[in-house]
Parts: structure tokens; sequence; C-alpha cells
């Protein structure tokens, strides 16, 4: 009789490095690690093909905490090593950790064409809407008015919404969560199976900068009436008695807030969520104000062919072509002259 040796399953404690970890008390960045732990294990991924990669910031940190091949990398660029990496060995599982101001200020064009560029790799968005690691600056994500060390009477930016600019450049899936959500390793696997970028924003608390700054949204008392937590297939219903939902205003083409049993208002009315409408993912990722609740979950999921797909394929039908290549006769074709 054959007997096949199986490997054991690993913990989420064999995914921990030896290193102190060292954020501020209370930082939403534990629960974030914690989640990718345990999100680990549960992947058909052999531990020594995970390779995590971060540019600078709190939440860069990452690699260093993480039990598996890692590069801390330089400020905003974590997106162009990722690329290399993923290109260079696509075997591997990349996965790519950031913050809001490294991610969407200095490394916004490198995010911009990682997105686009459909590379397959995990991006997850830690957003805390400052700058934490140089002490409190305002970030791209920052509330306008938002008083900081560098705007000490109130920013004037409007804040760029993570979401909306990764559908605007060509993201083929895109989700949100939050640090101390139950569900989030739910939504790192299915960020995981998806083939191509995918990008989680994960809003997170900066206890020390930024506190309390997702209380309107995430706070257990507001909780159910702000937020709205979409399911592919089911309509778009929240609050604390299941009671409203989203509806198409076909004349205008925007969302409303109905009640249902109002009006004349049933569950038909109500919008079914549809991870393939990008338009429908675009105004959901647009929601969270003083009116709409903030959208929690997969907002878009279509995908198409990868980056390094595209790129092995051009090296395959190159070689075709010249079974011997000379980067001698390469040099030497086209426009030459003799001087």
């Amino acid at each position: 009789m054959n007997v096949v040796a199986t490997k054991d399953k690993l913990r989420p404690a064999d995914y921990a490095s030896d290193q102190e970890v060292r954020w501020c008390p209370g930082c939403g960045d534990y629960a974030i690690l914690k989640a990718v732990q345990r999100t680990l294990p549960d992947l058909d991924v052999d531990k020594e093909n995970y390779v995590f990669v971060s540019g600078i910031g709190c939440a860069s940190r990452f690699p260093y905490y993480m039990s598996t091949y890692g590069f801390h990398t330089i400020h905003g660029r974590a997106p162009a090593f990722a690329t290399g990496i993923k290109v260079t060995n696509p075997e591997l599982d990349v996965w790519m950790v950031t913050g809001d101001g490294d991610g969407f200020s200095i490394g916004g064009n490198h995010m911009l064409h990682a997105l686009r560029r459909n590379v397959d790799m995990q991006i997850l968005l830690c957003n805390n809407e400052i700058y934490g690691l140089t002490k409190g600056q305002y970030s791209p994500t920052s509330a306008t008015g938002l008083n900081t060390p560098s705007s000490p009477t109130g920013s004037v930016e409007t804040p760029l919404k993570p979401c909306v600019f990764a559908l605007g450049s060509g993201a083929r899936f895109v989700a949100r969560g939050f640090d101390i959500q139950k569900t989030l390793p739910d939504t790192f696997k299915r960020a995981h199976a998806h083939k191509g970028t995918s990008l989680v924003e994960i809003l997170q608390n900066c206890i020390v900068y930024n506190d309390a700054v997702f209380d309107n949204v995430l706070a257990r008392n507001v909780a159910a009436e702000r937020q709205i937590h979409v399911v592919h297939g089911e309509p778009l219903i929240f609050g604390a008695e299941k009671d409203k939902g989203l509806k198409l205003n076909p004349a205008n083409l925007v969302l409303e807030i109905v009640t249902l049993d109002e009006n004349g208002i049933t569950e038909a009315d109500i919008l079914v969520h549809d991870e393939k409408n990008k338009l429908l993912a675009t105004m959901l990722a647009e929601m969270g104000d003083e009116v709409f609740p903030t959208a929690f979950g997969i907002l878009f999921c279509d995908p198409a062919q990868t980056y390094e797909t595209g790129v092995e394929f051009q090296m395959e039908e190159a070689h075709k072509k010249s079974a011997a290549p000379s980067l001698d006769a390469l040099l030497r074709e086209g426009h030459t002259w003799e001087v």
C-alpha cells in the first residue's frame, strides 16, 4: 500500500516572527497582524512562498513580524518592488502592506500603476487618516478641517477615498474592512483567491495621533446604522432593525436611503449587490458621510488577465521566434552606423 505523506497544518503562531512587536499599545495594526496570521494557515500555499513587502510607515513594519520572507523597502515604492518580485518569480505569493500616506501620497503614482497593471498580489491598506510614524501630520485621506502639526488651523484639502481611487485606476478587486472586524480573515481569503491585484482598505485606529477618528462609523452604539455590509447577490439592507435599504433613483441615477414598509417600499425595491457592477461599486465606495453608511465587504470583483501572465506570454513568443537569442545581434539590429 502506498502511503502519501501529508504536511501538518500550520497554526497562526507559526507565522509570527521572534521579533518584539513595537507598535503603540492599542494600535489597530496589532489586530490586522493577527488577522493576517489567522488567514495564512487556511490558504493552500507553502510558507516558503509567502513574501511580505512594505514601504515606510507604522504599518510597514509588518515584514519584521511575519515568519515569512519579507522586504521592507523605501517610502512609497513598495508597489514597484512587489511588482518586480512577482514578475521575476510568479510562483511567489506576494502581499503588500502600506498606509494611507505611504500608499497614496509619495506612493500614489506607483499604487496607480500596480492597480491598472493587475499584478497578482494582495495590497493591504491600513488607513488611519494620519501620518503616525512622523508624529501626526495630515495625510491624503485626512478629513477636511483636521488640526495637525502640519495644519494647525485645519486641513483645507479634500480627502482621497482609497477605494474610489482604486476603482478609477482599473483595480479588479476592491474591498473594505476595519481593524477589529472578526470577519477580516474572510475578506483576506477572498482577496487571495482573486487572481490579480486585490486592494483591501482597512480602517484602522491610531490611538495617539488620530484616536476615535472612525467612531462615527465603528462605535458599537452607532455601528448598525452607520455600516452596511455588502454580500454578492443579497439586497443592500442595513439598520438596527434591518429596515433600511439602498434604492437607485431612476431619474438621476443616484442612491437613496429608503425605509422598508414605508410608502409601499418592499425588499423587491432594494438594490441587490453585484460584485461585477463597477458603477455600483463606485457609488458604494463613495458613501460614508453624515447621510449614507460606510460600505464594508467585497465592493468589486471582476477578474482579468494578470500582468505577469502577459509578460510571460511575451517572453514565450520571443523565444519561439529566436531559439538561440544573441545580445550582440540585438544590439546591432535596426538603425546602426559607422564612424
